[in-house]
C-alpha cells in the first residue's frame, strides 16, 4: 500500500508539473500574439503655438525650416506658451532646420521671458505670460505613454487656417441645425441676470420664425462691405469666434446686453431645454492674435477740408483694420491720434484691449478741423504716443500708419526720418493726391517716398479714391503684422553705431592684416546697414590713428563692405590707449544720440600706453566696448578696456585664422544685451 501510494503521488506531482509548464507556454504564446500599437509620433508645422495644444505633454515632429522670422519665439531655455513650437526647439538648441522630433513638457507662466539670439533664432522678451513649455529631445520617457494625435484648443487645425486678415465674415446656422432644423429667434434678457455667476436656465421653446432675427439697427454711413454686425438682420454660423455658436450658450455683447438662444434648436440637437448651463463654460475673450504682436498708431487727418463725409470713411477703413486684426494683450494693440491743426490723441494703446471696443471708440470720434499739419503730427507721436505710460510693450514693434487727404501743409521729411530713427515704422496712406496744377501748392514734393523707412512700396500706399480706401484695408493688416519686413522697428541688427578701432601695427603682418579686414566684413554683414539702421565707421592705429571712414560716410551694407577692403595696412608700434581716445573724439562724437554705441576693438599685443583711463571715459559716454584679442594680447588688458562684465565683452583666439569662429558669439552677445535692456 504504501508503494502504491507513493506512486500516486508521483503521478499527481508529475501532472502538476505537466500542467504548470503547459499554462507558462501558453501565456507565453498569447504574450506573442498580443502586439502592442506602434506609436506614431504626430507632425505638426512651423507656426504651430503650444498654447493652441491643448495636451499638458507631448511628443512631435517637427518639419523642416522652421528658422524662419515669422514663427515668432518669446523666451530663453523656458518659452512662453505663445511662442512656437519648432521655433523655439532650434532656438533651445534641441533641432536644427531640418526638423526631428521633440518632446514637449508645458509648465506654470512666469513673470518675464527674456530674449536671445541662439541657433539662427531670435526669440523676443515677454513682461509675463500665463504658460510656459520646456522642449527637450525627442526621445520618450520610459514608463510613459503619449499621445498619437494631439488635441487642439481651437475646433479648426492649424494647417487649415485660411483667410486670417478677412474683413468681412458672413455667419449662418444652417451648418450647425441641420437641413430639418428651423432657425431660431434671439431674445434679449437683462444684464443684470446674464452677469450673474450662477448658472443660467434655458426658457421654454419658441415658435419658429421665418428667419434669425434681433433688433434691428442700421449700419453706420459709409459702412462699404457686407458684413453685418450684431445690431443688424443677420443669421449666424457655428464658428469658435462666433457669439451664438452653440446652441443654447448666453453671450454678452459691448453694450452689456445678453443674447439667449430658445430652446427649438437645442430640442432638434437632443439638448433638455429644462438643464442648466454654467456660464463658466463661455469661452474667454479673445488674448489676440499672437503672430501680429505690434503697437499700432494710426495718425488720422482731421482738417478741415476732408469734410464729415470723407472723415466717416476713413473712421470706416479703421474699424475694418481693427476688425481684421484681432486686437489683444497677447497680439496687437491700436490707438488713434487725429491731426488738424494740433494733434490729440483720440485713445492710446492701453484704452481698448480687444477689437469690438476699439471699433466702438472709432465710431464716437468727431472731426477736428483746421488745416494738415502732419510733421507736427508726426513728431507729437514719437514724444507722446509709444511710451509706457500709454501703453507701449518692451521688445514689440512699433508702428505709425499716417493718413493724409491730398498733401500735407507742413513739412514731414525730417519729422518722419526721427521718427524712424526712435524705431518706429512709418506707413504712408496718401488719397487723391494733387493734380498737375494743384503741385504748386505742395510745399513738400514727393514728401510720401522721403517719410518712408524704403520706397520699394512696402511702407506706402497710394489710393486713388476715398471710396477704395476699403480695398486697403487687408493690404495694410498684412504689412504691419510681416514682422520679418519691418525693418525700421529698432532690433540688435538696425540699432547702433559700429565702431571699429583695428590694430595696424607691424607685429600683425599684411596677409593677417587681411584676415582682420575679413573678421570685421563679416561682422558688419550682420547689421541692417542705412543712413536710419545701423552705421558703420571704423579707425585704424599704430603709435598714430587715422580715422578710415566715418558713420555718415556710408549708407548702404555694399559700401561699407567695400570701404572696409579697401583699408591699406600701416605699420608700426601699438597704442591702444591713444586709439580709443581718438575714436571717441574723432568717430563717436557723431554717433546719434538715439542709437546705440559699439566700439569693436581688435589688437594683436599689449599696449605701449595706459589703456584704464581712455576705456573708463569711452564707459562713461555710453560706449560699449566689446575687445578681441590675438595672439600675443594681454588677457588682462582686454578685460580693463571691455565693459562689465568682462565675459561677455572680451574675446581673445590663438591665431588670426580663427577670428572667423567667434562673429556668431559676438553677435550673439549684442543682441543679447540689446534685448535685455529697454528699448522705449
Amino acid at each position: 500500500m504504501g508503494i502504491v501510494a507513493l506512486t500516486m503521488k508521483a503521478s499527481v506531482i508529475e501532472m502538476f508539473l505537466v500542467f504548470l509548464v503547459t499554462g507558462m507556454h501558453s501565456n507565453k504564446e498569447m504574450t506573442k500574439k498580443i502586439k502592442r500599437p506602434k506609436f506614431t509620433v504626430p507632425q505638426i508645422t512651423c507656426d504651430v503655438v503650444a498654447g493652441k495644444i491643448s495636451n499638458a505633454e507631448f511628443m512631435a515632429k517637427c518639419p523642416a525650416g522652421c528658422q524662419d522670422p515669422r514663427y515668432s519665439v518669446y523666451g530663453t531655455d523656458v518659452y512662453a506658451s505663445s511662442s512656437s513650437v519648432c521655433g523655439s526647439a532650434i532656438h533651445s538648441g534641441v533641432l536644427d532646420n531640418s526638423g526631428g522630433k521633440i518632446l514637449v513638457r508645458k509648465v506654470a507662466g512666469l513673470s518675464g521671458y527674456r530674449g536671445s539670439y541662439f541657433n539662427g533664432v531670435q526669440s523676443l522678451s515677454l513682461p509675463r505670460w500665463r504658460e510656459s513649455f520646456i522642449i527637450s529631445g525627442g526621445k520618450p520617457k520610459k514608463g510613459v505613454t503619449y499621445p498619437s494625435t494631439l488635441i487642439y484648443s481651437s475646433s479648426k487645425s492649424p494647417a487649415a487656417k485660411t483667410g486670417k486678415y478677412e474683413t468681412t465674415k458672413a455667419y449662418q446656422m444652417s451648418s450647425v441645425l441641420g437641413p430639418a432644423t428651423q432657425p431660431a429667434t434671439l431674445t434679449q434678457i437683462p444684464a443684470t441676470t446674464a452677469a450673474k455667476p450662477t448658472h443660467t436656465t434655458l426658457p421654454a421653446p419658441a415658435p419658429s420664425a421665418a428667419s434669425t432675427t434681433i433688433n434691428s439697427i442700421p449700419p453706420p454711413l459709409g459702412h462699404r462691405s457686407q458684413e453685418p454686425d450684431l445690431w443688424s438682420t443677420t443669421t449666424y454660423t457655428s464658428s469658435p469666434n462666433n457669439c451664438c455658436a452653440h446652441p443654447g450658450i448666453q453671450r454678452q455683447n459691448s453694450s452689456g446686453v445678453a443674447f439667449q438662444k430658445t430652446a427649438e434648436a437645442d430640442l432638434s440637437l437632443g439638448f433638455d431645454p429644462n438643464e442648466e448651463l454654467s456660464t463658466q463654460s463661455l469661452e474667454p475673450v479673445s488674448q489676440g492674435e499672437p503672430s501680429c504682436k505690434v503697437d499700432l498708431s494710426f495718425i488720422i487727418d482731421g482738417s478741415s477740408s476732408l469734410g464729415k463725409r470723407r472723415f466717416r470713411i476713413q473712421k470706416q477703413f479703421l474699424a475694418d483694420v481693427a476688425q481684421a486684426l484681432d486686437i489683444g494683450p497677447a497680439g496687437p494693440l491700436m490707438g488713434v491720434v487725429q491731426y488738424g491743426d494740433n494733434p490729440a490723441t483720440q485713445f492710446n494703446l492701453k484704452t481698448h484691449m480687444n477689437s469690438r471696443d476699439v471699433k466702438a471708440a472709432i465710431e464716437k470720434m468727431t472731426l477736428r478741423g483746421g488745416v494738415s499739419n502732419v510733421g507736427r503730427a508726426l513728431s507729437f507721436v514719437v514724444k507722446n504716443f509709444f511710451s509706457k505710460a500709454s501703453g507701449n510693450r518692451h521688445g514689440v514693434p512699433n508702428v505709425a500708419v499716417v493718413i493724409v487727404d491730398g498733401w500735407p501743409t507742413d513739412k514731414v521729411e525730417e519729422a518722419a526720418r526721427f521718427a524712424r530713427e526712435s524705431g518706429i515704422n512709418v506707413f504712408f496712406i496718401t488719397i487723391e493726391g494733387a493734380v498737375e496744377n494743384e503741385k504748386q501748392y505742395v510745399i513738400e514734393p514727393n514728401f510720401a517716398n522721403k517719410a518712408v523707412c524704403r520706397t520699394n512700396g512696402f511702407y506706402s500706399l497710394k489710393v486713388q479714391s476715398w471710396l477704395s480706401l476699403h480695398k486697403s484695408a487687408q493690404p495694410l493688416v498684412k504689412r504691419v503684422c510681416d514682422s520679418a519686413r519691418l525693418a525700421c522697428s529698432k532690433t540688435c541688427f538696425n540699432a547702433a553705431d559700429v565702431g571699429f578701432v583695428i590694430d595696424g601695427s607691424s607685429s600683425v603682418g599684411t596677409g593677417n592684416f587681411r584676415t582682420v579686414l575679413e573678421f570685421v566684413a563679416n561682422l558688419s554683414k550682420a547689421f541692417d546697414i542705412s543712413d536710419t539702421d545701423t552705421r558703420v565707421g571704423a579707425v585704424q592705429y599704430t603709435y598714430e590713428q587715422r580715422l578710415e571712414f566715418g558713420f555718415e560716410q556710408y549708407s548702404s551694407k555694399p559700401d561699407v563692405l567695400q570701404a572696409i577692403r579697401r583699408v591699406g595696412y600701416w605699420s608700426g608700434g601699438t597704442s591702444t590707449g591713444a586709439a580709443i581716445s581718438f575714436a571717441l573724439e574723432q568717430l563717436f562724437q557723431k554717433a546719434k544720440p538715439n542709437k546705440r554705441k559699439l566700439m569693436i576693438l581688435i589688437t594683436d599685443g599689449r599696449s605701449y600706453d595706459d589703456v584704464r583711463m581712455p576705456a573708463m571715459a569711452a564707459h562713461q559716454k555710453g560706449v560699449i566696448i566689446y575687445a578681441v584679442g590675438v595672439a600675443w594680447a594681454a588677457q588682462d588688458e582686454l578685460e580693463v578696456i571691455a565693459t562689465h562684465p568682462a565675459r561677455d565683452h572680451s574675446f581673445f583666439v590663438d591665431e588670426f585664422d580663427n577670428l572667423y569662429k567667434i562673429v556668431p558669439k559676438i553677435i550673439q552677445n549684442i543682441c543679447t544685451e540689446f534685448n535685455s535692456q529697454p528699448r522705449n
